[in-house]
C-alpha cells in the first residue's frame, strides 16, 4: 500500500478525506473488523459520514488506479450528499505494519483551509475524528448488543412458540389417537354386543324349535300312550266281556268242601242257588247265599238280578249258609255226634287215599253230546280229581328221576363220581387246598 504514501495520491486525498491505517494485529483493528468485516490484508476502506462503506479496494492497487478510485469515490459522495461544505470521506488502510498515519484534513465551516491554518492544527483534527470512530464504534457495539439481545429474544420467543406449537400438535396427536381408540373400542364394543345378541336370538330360536320339537314329540307321543291306553282298555273291556260272558261260581259249603259250575253271566241267582240246592240236597234244610270279600248276604230281591250285575262275573266265590237243620238230624247228632267224629276222624285218610286211587284210576272225560245238552253239568267231581291226578303225575316223576341227580333243597344237579369231600374243603367261603 505504498499508493497512499506518493505526492499525488496525498494531494488528491487531501481536500477530501482523512486517511487512518491499522496495524492488522492491532486492538484497533479488531474493533474494526466487528463493525466493517476485513476481507484480506492489505485492504482501503472509503466510509462515508453516515457511516456507510463508498468503496473498498481489496489488495494492492497502482497509484494511477487509487487516484481514479478517490477522484470516483469523491464524485459519488458529491452526488449524494446535499452540502457539499459538510461531507467527508474517512478512508481507512490496514496494512501488516505497526504505524498510523493519517493525513492533515481541512475542516472548516466556511469550506476553505489553507495551507498554514492545516499544518497548524492536525492533532486536534486527528483528535476529533478518534472520538467520532471511537463514538461510533460504540454505539455499534451497543446497537449489536441490542440487535443480538433482541435476536435472543426472538429466537427464545420462537423457540417457546415452537415448543408450544409442539406440544399442541403433540396434545392433538394424543388426542386424536385417544379418539381413534376410543372409536375403535366403541365399535370393538357393538360389535361384540351384535354379535352377543345375535347368538342369544339364535339360542332363543334354537330353545324355541327344540321346545316346539319337545312339546309335539310329547303331543305324539302323548297321543300314543292314549291310543295304546285306548286299544288296551279296549282289548281289556273285550276280553272283560269275553270273561265276563261266563261267571265261573265256586260254591262253598259248610263242612269245608266246595264244587264249582259255570254260567252264563246274564242268569239269575236264583238259577245258581237253585243249582246248589240239587246239589246239597237237604243236608242243610233252608240256607242263603253270601260272599265273604266283601262281606255281602244276598237278600231276596237279589236272587232276580244276574251274576253280572252282582258283581259275580267272571268268578266268584259264595258261602252257603244254613238257616236251619232238621230235628232228627239234631236228635241223631247229639245221641251219637262222639262216636260219628271219632270214626270220621279215623276212616277220613283212608277215605281220601281210596277217592285219589279211585279217581285216578277209573276217572274218564264225559261224552260231548251229553256235555252239550247239559251246559250246567256238576265239575265238582273233575275239579275234586284233578288235584290228586297232579299229584300222582308229580309222585311219579320224582320215583322216575334217576339217582344221577342230586337235590340240594329245591335245586337238583347232575351227579358226578368224581364228587367227594375232598373237593369241598373250604372254610369260611375260602378254598384250603393248594395247588
Amino acid at each position: 500500500m505504498s499508493g497512499w504514501e506518493t505526492d499525488s495520491v496525498s494531494e488528491v486525498a487531501q481536500n477530501c478525506c482523512v486517511a487512518i491505517r491499522l496495524d492488522a494485529q492491532s486492538e484497533a483493528c479488531v474493533q474494526f473488523s466487528q463493525i466493517y468485516p476485513v476481507v484480506c490484508v492489505p485492504s482501503s476502506f472509503f466510509i462515508g459520514e453516515n457511516g456507510v462503506p463508498l468503496e473498498v479496494i481489496a489488495g494492492s492497487v497502482t497509484e494511477d488506479e487509487l487516484q481514479r478510485r478517490i477522484l470516483r469515490v469523491t464524485q459519488v459522495s458529491t452526488h449524494t450528499d446535499a452540502d457539499p461544505g459538510d461531507r467527508r470521506i474517512s478512508g481507512t488502510e490496514l496494512t501488516e505494519g505497526q504505524s498510523l498515519c493519517v493525513p492533515p484534513e481541512e475542516h472548516r465551516e466556511s469550506g476553505h483551509v489553507t495551507p498554514a491554518e492545516e499544518e497548524r492544527q492536525p492533532d486536534q483534527a486527528l483528535d476529533d475524528k478518534v472520538q467520532r470512530l471511537t463514538k461510533k464504534l460504540e454505539e455499534r457495539r451497543e446497537q449489536k448488543k441490542k440487535a443480538e439481545e433482541e435476536n435472543e429474544l426472538k429466537k427464545e420467543v420462537e423457540r417457546r412458540k415452537t415448543g408450544k406449537e409442539m406440544l399442541d400438535f403433540k396434545r392433538q396427536q394424543e388426542e386424536e389417537k385417544t379418539k381413534r381408540l376410543l372409536e375403535e373400542r366403541n365399535r370393538e364394543k357393538a360389535e361384540e354386543r351384535a354379535a352377543r345378541e345375535r347368538v342369544k336370538q339364535q339360542i332363543a330360536l334354537d330353545r324355541a324349535d327344540r321346545a316346539a320339537r319337545y312339546a309335539q314329540s310329547q303331543q305324539d307321543a302323548e297321543a300314543a300312550r292314549l291310543a295304546a291306553l285306548q286299544a288296551r282298555d279296549a282289548k281289556r273291556d273285550a276280553a272283560q266281556r269275553e270273561r265276563s260272558a261266563v261267571a265261573r261260581i265256586q260254591f262253598r259249603l259248610p263242612d269245608g268242601s266246595s264244587f264249582t259250575n259255570q254260567f252264563p253271566s246274564e242268569t239269575r241267582l236264583l238259577e245258581a242257588r237253585q243249582f246248589a240246592a240239587q246239589e246239597v240236597g237237604n243236608r242243610y234244610g233252608q240256607f242263603s247265599l253270601a260272599t265273604m270279600f266283601p262281606r255281602r248276604e244276598f237278600t231276596a230281591e237279589d236272587l232276580e238280578k244276574s251274576l253280572l250285575e252282582l258283581d259275580l262275573a267272571p268268578s266268584a266265590s259264595i258261602v252257603l249258609l244254613p238257616s236251619s237243620r232238621p230235628s232228627n238230624t239234631v236228635v241223631h247228632s247229639s245221641a251219637g255226634g262222639g262216636v260219628w267224629a271219632m270214626l270220621g276222624s279215623l276212616l277220613y285218610p283212608l277215605l281220601a287215599v281210596w277217592r285219589f286211587i279211585s279217581g285216578f284210576l277209573f276217572s274218564s272225560p264225559p261224552p260231548p253230546a251229553a256235555a252239550q245238552n247239559q251246559p250246567t253239568t256238576n265239575t265238582y267231581g273233575s275239579s275234586a280229581a284233578a288235584e290228586p291226578q297232579r299229584d300222582a303225575v308229580r309222585k311219579r316223576v320224582h320215583e322216575k328221576r334217576p339217582e344221577d341227580f342230586k337235590k340240594e333243597g329245591k335245586i337238583y344237579r347232575l351227579r358226578t363220581q368224581e364228587d367227594n369231600e375232598d373237593d369241598n374243603n373250604t372254610w369260611n367261603g375260602n378254598s384250603t387246598q393248594q395247588m
